[in-house]
């Protein structure tokens, strides 16, 4: 699957927000998007999804358009940056609901096989956004959108985070945002900027430097 999102305008208040927007992703490649605080990254994959209308845009799917929101294809989960299952809702809840195998997943986090029976809001913040990636990259989906999935995440958990992302993005397109912009870089087989409003697609690291998302030297 190859899905193409282009020309999107988007307004608050007539003060504008993207424009000049072009992105690809497609199954088997992890498309990374960065960008500094309040340039749109947010905004862009809820367009993506559909939850957020802009003035225009143009999505496509494998060379058709597709004119209705991309979440009603039932084929793409998104990791939005707020909490995404409910405080009460119990851990073994949410696992039993999406059909998800707790032991497979404490493969990966052993550190959390006590928290079986905790409740959403009994676990840290970092924990839960751990739980609520992971349940989201397990989904039977053909696209994944994941915003600031390392937030508040230790080292150790990002690095899993990062091992089942490359695991899942055999059979999934994968767009991630994050400002862990070295763990992004990682994993990334596509890299876009997003500056001023437009994206830029990044052929070379060098060219973040040179379009001065990062410092000089950072990168050596």
């Amino acid at each position: 699957m190859i899905i193409e999102l282009d020309s999107v305008e988007l307004y608050f208040d007539k003060r504008r927000i993207l424009n000049g927007i072009y992105l690809k992703a497609e199954t088997g490649k992890i498309v990374g998007l960065l960008g500094r605080n309040g340039s749109g990254k947010s905004c862009l994959l809820q367009i993506l999804f559909g939850s957020l209308q802009p003035k225009y845009k143009f999505l496509k799917i494998d060379e058709k358009p597709l004119l209705k929101p991309l979440y009603g294809q039932r084929n793409v989960v998104y990791l939005p940056q707020h909490h995404l299952a409910p405080d009460h809702l119990k851990i073994k809840t949410l696992f039993k609901l999406l059909m998800l195998d707790w032991e497979e997943f404490i493969a990966y986090f052993d550190s959390f096989s006590t928290n079986y029976n905790s409740k959403m809001y009994k676990v840290s913040g970092g924990e839960r956004r751990v739980i609520e990636t992971y349940v989201v990259l397990k989904q039977e989906s053909a696209i994944i959108l994941l915003d600031e999935p390392f937030s508040n995440i230790a080292p150790l958990h990002i690095e899993k985070i990062k091992e089942l992302i490359r695991a899942e993005k055999e059979k999934k397109a994968i767009v991630i945002t994050d400002h862990y912009y070295r763990d992004v870089i990682d994993i990334c087989d596509d890299l876009y900027l997003l500056k001023n409003g437009c994206t830029q697609k990044i052929e070379n690291l060098d060219a973040l430097e040179d379009y001065k998302y990062l410092n000089l030297g950072t990168l050596k």
